[in-house]
């Protein structure tokens, strides 16, 4: 079998053609408006928007950075531009329950003239109605009925006194009634007068006193109906001329408004609320001066209570509202009533009403965070009540929660008919989906956003203006075509394979901020291909520090690792370490010792408890491919203990599983392997190299180290074939590939990879299953057939004692 060949550089990193781009700067480029590489996603959030069944709001999921959040306000207020502006809400004093506030709708933009009709309107009746009380003719209608009033009474008190002196009795009169005293002779007689008179003229006296009493008893009770009647016609004088000086107004807007009957009946209820309580527009007398008044209550205008608390003015929106709350609390999004504090005593009323977001987008759309809603008290299930009922309430959330209910306003519902968008990854998507019923009823549309998209001319060129847009937008320099070509290569470095790009978005900007900053630096007027990769460095300069230490213990000797030479049962094992966002490659040296016994391959990390599941699975597989290729004959007998050197915080992953099988394979044939060549990726039973993740820092890492103690020429790394794609190894890298000091060696099954650390063939199995003699699946197999006869013959000579 012939050795691997090893990569050409062209196949070590995807170069863009910068030839290609047909601008020699971005200026020249137009501006990017769609959005790239998320058709799929765009394609279900379009369908979200224009459907208007129930229960199709949206949720948009994918990583951070994917410009989920740019894209949903502007494909939303694409969409929003072009409908009908929704109504305008207001609430209203409910004038016979004012703890159960009145919603009224209005056309947008005239919520705004109803309240300022309504300020006029107050402001009207604060003048006009004081004013016709203060006239001359109001003054001398009541001063008529005070008269007719205080002559008619006359007439009653006159008619008993009358009566009363022809019964020998004198009426006193007073504010409370009357007293009768007995008279005689034309005089009243005194208490010690009366008792001295003879029985027979006192029983007469107190028999005219009672009859006298009697009467008037009737009289006092004509003179309270009068005075009940009089009050009635006072107050009849007062709304009357109340409503001369009111009435007009308040018809004049029932007409304005005529074709709106909830605003047509609360100005009825005013007018009638007017005529109700007509004193408290009349003149008031001011009081007195008063040390205490500071203590008291302000006790509210009555007239305010027709004052109109505009909730959601739409004056100034363009078509349907969108709405993006960045803090969505449960207040935020239902609404609250607020309190006012006076002397330690609360209070609110409806003009106290705030509106929620829910109000602000009813019509619309609302555009939410989903880890914000979910991490806010009682938010997400108010959304959920909101959606279902498509109506809005607005409660206290203490009563919901406390154990003490409290004496709050009642707003009337508002009608809802909003489309909410949702934002957030995909685990709060699953999380949702499979524990929260509701969720599927009311976010049937799902636009999943991708991080990757087709690495193709067209998307190339979408992103060279998605470059010129964030030029335009982030007011940077304009990048030449060199330096587009190397952010499109970081793009595709980004998502770890040449056949894509990047479609985190955040990343690229980041770069593209980053590099005008150098630019400018350089006291250059446009970005060029030094800034990007400049700027490329710079990034990686200020993460690695870590990995620095890393080498740092490598040169010192404190980790070891061998870069020369040959060793029997070792091999150069690779990993990949991250800090935050950086991600880097760390060498490790992997040993195997093999001897007689029965316990198979022994994971020592295992053993130890600090092997993770993926690479415990790994290891055991291991067993299964050296019993389906060396034992078909005789019975696998073999110990192997396997380890990382120097790994003391454990370890997961089955991508050292094919370098764990060469260390094992060496061992057996008693074959040295190079330790010039590192190695990764992970095995089946059947022997396959199977693809592994961090092909491009691995690389990276092992050179660094190899560099570190000296570049041979012989140094290299061997990866699985199917990772080939997958590499975007930096510039310093090519470079040694270029110039034959450092190699890549894409391998697709364990004997390509054993004759390359070996130098020797790995032999292909005869007809009988043997295999050719000096190839390593020979010796390996020797090797086990040696084991197995020597415990033969123990266990034969153990019987035999």
């Amino acid at each position: 079998m012939a050795i691997s060949q090893e990569l050409p550089v062209e196949k070590l990193r995807f170069n863009c053609d910068e030839t290609a781009f047909t601008f020699d700067t971005t200026e020249t480029v137009p501006p990017l408006e769609v959005m790239i590489g998320q058709e799929r996603a765009v394609k279900a959030v379009e369908f979200g928007l224009f459907t208007k069944n129930p229960g199709y709001n949206i949720f948009m999921s994918g990583l951070v950075g994917t410009g989920k959040i740019t894209y949903a306000e502007a494909a939303v207020k694409k969409v929003a531009s072009t409908q009908e502006r929704p109504y305008d809400w207001c609430y209203v004093n409910n004038l016979e329950s004012p703890g159960q506030p009145i919603a009224l709708a209005l056309p947008s933009g005239m919520g705004y003239i109803f309240k300022q009709d309504m300020q006029e309107l107050i402001e009207d009746l604060k003048t006009d109605i004081p004013k016709v009380f203060s006239s001359e003719d109001y003054e001398q209608a009541k001063a008529g009925l005070v008269k007719q009033y205080q002559e008619q009474r006359a007439v009653m008190v006159e008619e008993f006194t009358q009566y009363a002196e022809t019964q020998g009795i004198s009426p006193q009169w007073s504010s409370t009634g009357f007293v009768g005293l007995p008279m005689m002779d034309g005089k009243t007689l005194a208490p010690e007068d009366f008792q001295q008179l003879a029985k027979e003229q006192r029983d007469a006296i107190e028999k005219n006193l009672f009859a006298v009493h009697e009467k008037g008893m009737e009289v006092v009770r004509r003179i309270q109906l009068l005075e009940r009647a009089t009050r009635e016609e006072l107050k009849q004088l007062d709304i009357k001329i109340g409503l001369f000086a009111a009435g007009h107004l308040i018809d004049e807007l029932k007409e304005k408004y005529d074709g709106h009957k909830t605003v047509v009946d609360y100005l009825e209820a005013i007018k009638q609320d007017v005529s109700k309580n007509i004193n408290e527009f009349k003149p008031q007398q001011e009081e007195d001066n008063n040390p205490l008044a500071l203590l008291k209550r302000p006790v509210p205008d009555a007239k305010d209570k027709y004052n109109v608390n505009l909730l959601v003015d739409h004056r100034e929106t363009k078509g349907a509202p969108v709405v993006v709350e960045i803090n969505p609390t449960y207040y935020n999004l239902v609404g609250r009533a607020e309190y006012e504090n006076h002397m330690g005593v609360v209070s609110t009323n409806y003009t106290m009403i705030k509106p929620g977001a829910l109000h602000k987008a009813n019509g619309g759309y609302l555009i939410l965070n989903a880890r914000d809603v979910l991490t806010n008290v009682g938010a997400w299930e108010a959304l959920k009540r909101v959606l279902k009922t498509k109506k809005l309430q607005i409660e206290n959330l203490g009563e919901q929660y406390g154990v003490l209910a409290m004496a709050s306003l009642k707003p009337e519902p508002i009608p809802i008919d909003i489309k909410v968008v949702l934002i957030g990854n995909p685990n709060i998507y699953q999380l949702l989906y499979n524990y929260d019923e509701d969720f599927r009823k009311l976010f049937k549309a799902h636009a999943d956003f991708d991080v990757v998209m087709e690495n193709n001319a067209g998307n190339i060129q979408k992103l060279a203006g998605f470059i010129s847009s964030t030029v335009s937008r982030e007011k940077l320099k304009h990048f030449d075509k060199a330096a587009v070509a190397r952010v499109v290569e970081y793009s595709s470095r980004l998502t770890g394979t040449q056949t894509k790009l990047t479609t985190r978005f955040n990343d690229v900007v980041e770069l593209l901020c980053e590099a005008d900053v150098w630019a400018t630096m350089d006291n250059s007027q446009i970005v060029t291909a030094a800034h990007i990769k400049k700027t490329i460095e710079e990034k990686r300069y200020r993460a690695n520090k870590y990995e620095d230490r890393l080498q740092e213990m490598f040169a010192e000797g404190h980790i070891l690792i061998d870069t020369e030479g040959e060793k029997i049962g070792q091999v150069n094992g690779l990993a990949v370490l991250s800090v935050g966002e950086y991600m880097f490659g760390k060498p490790s040296r992997i040993t195997a010792n093999t001897y007689l016994g029965k316990s198979g391959v022994v994971n020592i990390e295992r053993e130890t408890k600090i092997s993770g599941t993926s690479h415990t699975k790994g290891v055991l597989i291991l067993s299964g491919y050296l019993g389906q290729k060396y034992a078909q004959k005789h019975p696998l007998t073999l110990t192997a203990s396997l380890t990382f050197e120097q790994l003391y915080d454990g370890v997961d992953g089955d991508s050292a599983s094919s370098t764990e099988l060469y260390a094992i394979l060496s061992s057996l044939a008693g074959l040295p392997i190079k330790q010039d060549i590192a190695v990764t990726g992970s095995v089946n039973q059947k022997g396959e190299i199977q693809p592994i993740g961090g092909a491009t820092e691995k690389i990276e890492g092992f050179f660094s180290v190899c560099k570190l103690k000296g570049l041979t020429g012989r140094q290299g790394v061997m990866i699985p074939h199917q990772n080939v794609s997958n590499l975007a190894l930096n510039d310093e890298v090519i470079e040694a590939v270029r110039q034959g000091k450092f190699h890549i060696y894409p391998v697709a099954t364990i004997d390509q990879g054993i004759e390359v650390l070996t130098g020797t063939p790995a032999g292909d199995p005869n007809p009988d299953g043997t295999y050719p003699q000096d190839t390593v699946n020979a010796r390996v197999s020797k090797k086990l057939k040696e084991y197995t006869d020597t415990l033969i013959k123990l266990a034969k000579a153990s019987e035999d004692k």
